[in-house]
């Protein structure tokens, strides 16, 4: 069982799933670093690291690869774009990928937070995503989403999702926390 006083958790600030995993992460002692951009609203903000333009450039990413990557269109807007590279800046530096949201058909992740989700399979990172219409937690192996249980197993996590969390997927993070880190 890891030792929560050595984990970081990686985040967005943003409501819904990633203002939960930075409350579980204050609750249970873990480290939390809410990346962003200048002018962005935050719901949570606690170790807020804004990204110079020079960070976020680190991020950029071709708007046509990630729309083909997750099988939807994605236009030239700027606010989209600093939120895509915001989350490289997330994933690049956490290890483990926590994603609260809708597995899609095409094994793509519903809205924004698919992108996370598309970074950790392309930077092979351990991967889970807790479905919210399925209520179960799935982990991306051998190419393909297989029912789990997991744990937070690294001192460098990410937590994300999507902003309309249900009670069940509230209930799923916190449940996660207790298994990874309660004695």
């Amino acid at each position: 069982m890891m030792n929560a006083k050595d984990c970081t958790l990686y985040h967005g600030g943003l409501k819904g799933a990633e203002s939960v995993f930075g409350e579980n992460a204050e609750k249970y002692g873990v480290h939390e670093v809410v990346f962003t951009f200048a002018g962005h609203r935050l719901n949570r903000d606690r170790n807020a690291t804004i990204l110079s333009e020079e960070e976020l450039q680190r991020g950029d990413i071709s708007m046509e690869l990630a729309s083909r990557m997750m099988n939807r269109t994605y236009y030239e807007t700027e606010k989209i774009r600093r939120v895509l590279q915001t989350i490289f800046h997330m994933v690049n530096k956490g290890h483990q990928v926590f994603v609260v949201g809708t597995i899609l058909d095409d094994n793509s992740v519903k809205g924004g937070t698919g992108w996370a989700v598309e970074l950790a399979k392309l930077f092979n990172r351990p991967l889970h995503v807790y479905d919210q219409p399925r209520s179960q937690w799935f982990t991306w192996k051998e190419g393909a989403w297989k029912e789990d249980s997991p744990r937070i197993c690294y001192s460098t996590f990410v937590g994300s999702g999507t902003r309309y969390l249900s009670d069940d997927g509230i209930a799923a993070i916190n449940q996660l926390f207790v298994d990874s880190f309660a004695n």
